[in-house]
C-alpha cells in the first residue's frame, strides 16, 4: 500500500495544501469527447469520456461547484487513461458551463443523477470491471449511492475510492463557519448564489431571495436554499439524507475513503472508523497532511491520491479476478 510522503516543501499546512494545487497546478494534454447525456425530467447531464477500447471503466465525481476540469478530477483521468483504462468524468447539474433547465440542482446525497450515469455507462459499452472515484461531495454521492442501494447495484460495479469526503454533512457545514475557513465559505456560498438568483428568475416564487441577505453561517444556506430546492423540509432532514454515514453499513463492494487529518473542512465524524469496524468492505486511511483533495508530490506530475486510486482500483479488480 502507497502511504502520502511529505508534500512540496512550500505547503506546510492544510490550507497551502489544499489552495496551492487548486489555483496553481495544470494538468495538460487531457481530451475529452463530450456526450450530452438526456433526462427523463427535461433536464441534462454532460459527460466527458476518454476511450481505450477497455472492459475497465473508471467514473469520476467532482466536488462542491467544481467540474470535469478540475485538477484532480484531470489528474486520475489521465493517470488512469495512461493505464489504458476507459474514463467518464461527469459534471454534475449546472457545473459544465451551462445551466441546466430544472430548478433542481444538486447535492451531496443525490444518488439519482449518479444512479443514471452509471446505469448510462454500463448500457453504451459493456464494461465488465466499472470502478467509482468521488471527491469531496462526489465522493460523498458515491458513498451515499453504494450505500443507499446496497445489493441493488450493478454487478460490474467492483469497488470505490473517496477523497476529501464529508461523511456527515452538519459537522461539515458547521466547520465551514470557522474564521480559518472564511475563504472556502465565501467561494461556495457566491458561486451558489448566483445559481439561486438565476433560477429564482427562471422559477418564480421557489425561494425567497431575500433569505441571501440574513445568510450568517452555512446551515442558513441550508436550511433556507439546498433544503427547499431538494424537497426535504429543513436543514436537519436534508443533512441526515445527504450524510453518507447514515449509510455506508450497506456498502457491498471494497470501498476506499482517504480524509487527510489536516483537511481544513473536514471533521473526525468524516471518518468514521466505527461502521469500517463492522463493514469489512470499507477502509479508512487518515494520512497526517495532504489538505482537501491536495496531495501532491514534489517534482511529481501526479497527486498522490491519483497514485493511491489507481492502486486500490487495480487490485480490487485483480483479487476479484481470482476469486
Amino acid at each position: 500500500m502507497q502511504t502520502y510522503p511529505n508534500p512540496p516543501f512550500l505547503q506546510f499546512n492544510g490550507h497551502l495544501q489544499t489552495i496551492i494545487p487548486g489555483v496553481f497546478r495544470k494538468v495538460k494534454d487531457v481530451s475529452y469527447q463530450r456526450e450530452r447525456l438526456e433526462l427523463d425530467d427535461g433536464d441534462f447531464l454532460d459527460l466527458d469520456w476518454i476511450f481505450n477500447e477497455s472492459k475497465n471503466l473508471v467514473i469520476l465525481s467532482h466536488g462542491l461547484e467544481g467540474s470535469s476540469d478540475r485538477q484532480y478530477i484531470l489528474g486520475a483521468a489521465k493517470l488512469f487513461s495512461q493505464k489504458n483504462w476507459d474514463v467518464l468524468a461527469w459534471n454534475c447539474r449546472s457545473c459544465s458551463g451551462e445551466m441546466n433547465r430544472t430548478e433542481r440542482l444538486y447535492h451531496h446525497g443525490d444518488v439519482e443523477d449518479i444512479g443514471t450515469v452509471i446505469t448510462h455507462a454500463s448500457q453504451r459499452n459493456d464494461y465488465a470491471n466499472v470502478l467509482l472515484i468521488g471527491y469531496s461531495m462526489g465522493g460523498a454521492m458515491t458513498l451515499n449511492y453504494l450505500g443507499k442501494n446496497g445489493k441493488n447495484i450493478p454487478s460490474n460495479i467492483k469497488g470505490a475510492t473517496a477523497f476529501s469526503t464529508p461523511c456527515d454533512l452538519k459537522e461539515g457545514a458547521d466547520i465551514l463557519n470557522k474564521t480559518s475557513n472564511i475563504v472556502y465559505r465565501k467561494r461556495f456560498l457566491n458561486n451558489l448564489k448566483r445559481k439561486i438568483i438565476f433560477k429564482e428568475k427562471e422559477f418564480p416564487g421557489r425561494v425567497d431571495l431575500k433569505k441571501l441577505e440574513e445568510i450568517k453561517v452555512w446551515r442558513d444556506f441550508d436550511e433556507h436554499f439546498s433544503a427547499p430546492l431538494n424537497n426535504y423540509k429543513n436543514a436537519d432532514e436534508f443533512y441526515y439524507n445527504s450524510s453518507a454515514r447514515n449509510f455506508m453499513k450497506n456498502i457491498q463492494v471494497p470501498t476506499l475513503l482517504v480524509n487527510a487529518l489536516n483537511d481544513p473542512i473536514l471533521t473526525p465524524g468524516c471518518s468514521p472508523h466505527d461502521i469500517a469496524k463492522i463493514n469489512t468492505n470499507i477502509t479508512i486511511e487518515n494520512p497526517k497532511l495532504g489538505g482537501h483533495c491536495g496531495f501532491m508530490i514534489k517534482g511529481e506530475e501526479f497527486a498522490w491520491s491519483e497514485h493511491r486510486a489507481l492502486e486500490f482500483c487495480s487490485k480490487t479488480i485483480n483479487l476479484q479476478t481470482q476469486q
